[in-house]
């Protein structure tokens, strides 16, 4: 068992060795000791803090163990922004100290939902009508056992209040209803007001943010941030910290003392802290001995292990911008996270977040079960959001583009007419209500074009055409003309629409 724990620290973090330095102990744990804070306490504290560590009974090893992780807040001058990493005028830097974590999967794991919060912040909003429709899909995709564990929401506008109080009346028990604030005393009375049992505060903790957009220091955010959750907690409400840009943070210079606090104040209160780890600009990675900030691994075990946040209090937030969105969240629930936060098709700031959608899947395929989860709903809200929402779903997109499990090659054609499970992933008829499609090309035949049409417009049994259909000999001539001119392509989804159009209207007929 490895550690990416501080001797990630030490290899990414550039640290005045005067003020700071870390000593590693062993492969298992890094002692970080700042001698000069400690020293302002006084000899006592020092001696108390070093030398009265506990001793507990580890329960799965069976042996006594003193705690060897001291986490102190390095209070910097200057913003630690990893310019080795991040050199901004260059293309970010993935190093590695080939030290590796071990797998650390939850035994239940599950899905939340940000659709209509970071969902809504690249798009035109939703109506209250479309929330409320959608939630009740997300309602009816989690199943049985609420696999979709929460949907968090807007307070701002009264549109989204209205949406909130509808959500409500329908009484589900999931997806829980959460909302979002920005940390501050005049965000937290919308909370209070609605009478929500949680909230999501937007806790940013990279130097970037902390230095750059809140012109603090470390200290000062950690206390501003540490009030706010007081606030929730005094009121009785729980707190969701949305650990913003986390894979730019230091991890054991802030991240790490700032949630031990947390956590402190998660004992006192008897009321759950959760904890929400946001790739805000999609630079986590999940290569085994990456370093810390960027490994997803590295972050994790941190949290959990030196920072002692329970798994069910640990979530992933991750954005697509480096095209890692679901491998990331995927990552986030092998080494310890319970929850992976996503929006529906994708959907969000940039390039977006992890796609709700693509995480049910791989739940199933790290479970081996959907647990109850009834993926047919996804085709419906795919659906919805091109017929009621006018959105676009590029057709390649895995799952819910019109094209994703459409078969072009003549090959490839050739070998689903004679047994699907050649060239398509698995049942799509079954999970997704999604029968497997083949292009018409000058291969096809009659039999072929009839198929296309039954199955591309879904055709109920009495209304299905065969290789007899006029309809069917008419859009044949068309494709025949074509191939006889020199096209060796296959025909688009646009072009056979336009002619067989063309032929009912000739014909007087409807599909529809």
């Amino acid at each position: 068992m490895g550690n990416a724990g501080l001797g990630d620290a030490s290899c990414c973090q550039s640290i005045n060795v005067i003020k700071f330095f870390k000593k590693r102990i062993d492969k298992f744990c890094i002692i970080v000791y700042n001698y000069a804070k400690l020293k302002s306490k006084g000899e006592g504290a020092m001696n108390n803090t070093f030398t009265n560590r506990p001793v507990t009974m580890n329960e799965s090893k069976n042996l006594l163990e003193i705690e060897e992780h001291m986490y102190i807040l390095d209070d910097v001058k200057k913003p630690n922004v990893f310019r080795n990493m991040f050199p901004y005028s260059e293309i970010p830097k993935i190093p590695f100290n080939d030290r590796t974590v071990p797998h650390d999967m939850p035994k239940d794991i599950w899905i939340t939902d940000t659709t209509f919060r970071d969902g809504q912040q690249s798009r035109a909003p939703y109506s209250t009508e479309q929330i409320v429709t959608i939630y009740d899909y997300l309602h009816r995709l989690g199943g049985e056992n609420g696999m979709i564990r929460a949907s968090e929401f807007f307070l701002y506008s009264k549109k989204d209040r209205d949406a909130v109080y509808k959500c409500m009346e329908r009484g589900y028990q999931f997806p829980e209803i959460t909302s979002w604030i920005r940390a501050s005393k005049e965000d937290f009375k919308l909370v209070k007001e609605i009478g929500m049992k949680e909230t999501g505060i937007l806790v940013s903790c990279s130097d970037y943010h902390i230095f750059m957009k809140l012109k603090m220091t470390r200290r000062e955010a950690m206390e501003h941030y540490l009030s706010v959750v007081r606030d929730c907690l005094e009121e009785g409400i729980s707190p969701r910290c949305h650990l913003e840009d986390i894979t730019r943070a230091d991890i054991y210079g802030y991240v790490v003392p700032f949630c031990l606090e947390l956590m402190k104040l998660m004992k006192q209160y008897q009321i759950p802290i959760k904890i929400r780890a946001c790739d805000t600009m999609g630079y986590g990675v999940n290569y085994p001995g990456a370093v810390i900030p960027r490994s997803v691994q590295g972050i994790i075990y941190a949290l959990h292990t030196h920072a002692g946040v329970p798994h069910e209090m640990l979530e992933w937030h991750g954005h697509n911008d480096f095209y890692k969105a679901v491998v990331n969240s995927s990552t986030a629930w092998l080494y310890g996270c319970c929850g992976v936060n996503t929006s529906l098709f994708g959907i969000g700031e940039r390039t977006g977040n992890t796609p709700l959608e693509a995480m049910v899947f791989e739940y199933a395929q790290l479970r081996g079960t959907l647990n109850g989860m009834d993926t047919r709903v996804i085709t419906e809200l795919a659906e919805y959001y091109e017929k009621e929402v006018g959105y676009h779903i590029p057709p390649r997109t895995p799952f819910v583009g019109r094209n994703f499990n459409v078969t072009r090659a003549g090959i490839h054609a050739d070998g689903l007419l004679k047994n699907e499970e050649i060239y398509n992933i698995f049942d799509t008829e079954k999970f997704l209500d999604r029968p497997v499609l083949c292009a018409v090309s000058n291969t096809s035949g009659l039999a072929g074009i009839a198929h296309w049409i039954n199955t591309y417009f879904r055709l109920p049994d009495e209304k299905k055409v065969d290789k007899g259909c006029e309809l069917v000999h008419e859009v044949k001539r068309w494709v025949d003309e074509e191939y006889e001119s020199g096209r060796v392509t296959v025909l688009t989804d646009e072009e056979l629409l336009k002619v067989i159009d063309s032929a009912c209207r000739k014909l007087g007929i409807s599909l529809l």
